[in-house]
């Protein structure tokens, strides 16, 4: 389970620093998602690839809305590229390095590990010594009080707002107040860890639209079955298979960040150079976007297909042992993104 850094704020400038903390969070989700997603080969697996085509769009979706708070109360998000193998953004507990890992049971325990409620609903799990900090669901909630005690005076209503008019119909809204801040993160937690339990309420998989949260969506992979309501106490119970076939997926080297790909055929250098452009244009037109340009979420959202074709070509050419293959690493180049064709790789970056 992930435990994050909780510091109560004591001014604006506090609280936009918790805000941008859980924008961190959820960006750095994102490529160990995508890494399991993109890995599973075409025409296999549709059960657990639609599973995980949801989480990322929920998490791209989380992001934006918590960009959208942080504009609401006067700061500017930054798109802050993490590193795999590495910690997520404010973790305390120490337990969980990310790895970018294949689609396999380890990428589904990983992702468990991330989205875990605080007390999941059945099976029961053995209680572990509970780790300084919270979870990702409790800093949210004390994220939430702490937006809610800011003045009116703190919040600017329309100020760079992404809404679903740019991104993800029917999905994603502008903060322009703390009841819409207080609406999603409401949204946030429930598509991650679905309904909390507390003294009145026995918790539930669900979430605010009544489909599985992210953890159980994880688990049902890693069971390789449907969890399905149940006449039982707990009311629910896991029922068929899912289908999951893991080894129908590409041989994709974990942690390609570590990799040394100078010593790869061209083409492979090629493809991990073109994967590591897509990345960093996303992340500069995302950047760009959520400063107050809408135009650069156009530019974003192409990147992304490009990252995403970039991503199938260095799947599909194989490293020096002319077996494995490598996802993108999802690296940020520093300073102008570079050119598909230039080496921008880890072996010959120096």
């Amino acid at each position: 389970m992930i435990r994050v850094l909780w510091t109560e704020p004591q001014s604006v400038e506090d609280v936009q620093q918790l805000v941008q903390n859980a924008v961190d969070l959820e960006f750095a989700t994102l490529p160990p998602y995508l890494y399991a997603k993109f890995s599973i080969l075409p025409d296999s697996n549709a059960p657990a690839a639609s599973r995980l085509d949801s989480i990322v769009r929920e998490e791209m979706i989380h992001m934006c809305l918590a960009c959208n708070i942080m504009n609401a109360i006067g700061g500017t998000p930054a798109i802050n590229p993490p590193h795999y193998p590495g910690s997520l953004p404010g973790d305390v507990g120490g337990g969980l390095i990310l790895h970018l890992l294949p689609f396999s049971e380890a990428a589904m325990q990983q992702g468990m590990a991330i989205e875990e409620p605080s007390e999941p609903i059945d099976p029961p799990q053995r209680k572990l010594a509970a780790a300084p900090g919270v979870t990702i669901g409790e800093y949210y909630e004390r994220l939430d009080a702490a937006l809610a005690a800011l003045p009116a005076s703190a919040w600017t209503a329309n100020r760079n707002q992404i809404t679903d008019a740019q991104f993800f119909q029917g999905e994603l809204f502008a903060v322009n107040g703390y009841a819409d801040a207080h609406r999603a993160i409401g949204n946030i937690v429930s598509e991650g860890e679905g309904t909390p339990v507390s003294p009145d309420n026995p918790g539930s998989p669900l979430d605010f639209e009544h489909y599985l949260a992210h953890y159980y969506r994880f688990w049902e992979v890693f069971q390789n079955q449907v969890l399905e309501k149940d006449p039982n106490p707990v009311g629910y119970a896991w029922g068929g298979p899912l289908g999951v076939d893991w080894q129908a997926v590409y041989p994709a080297i974990p942690d390609p960040e570590t990799h040394d790909f100078s010593q790869d055929p061209p083409a492979a250098q090629q493809a991990q150079a073109e994967c590591n452009a897509a990345f960093t244009a996303m992340v500069d037109a995302l950047t760009t976007a959520f400063s107050g340009n809408a135009a650069g979420l156009g530019i974003a959202v192409r990147a992304m297909f490009d990252l995403r074709m970039a991503a199938i070509r260095a799947l599909n050419t194989p490293l020096a042992d002319g077996v494995s293959v490598a996802g993108p690493a999802f690296l940020y180049l520093a300073g102008p993104a570079g050119t598909a064709g230039e080496s921008q790789t880890k072996g010959d970056a120096a």
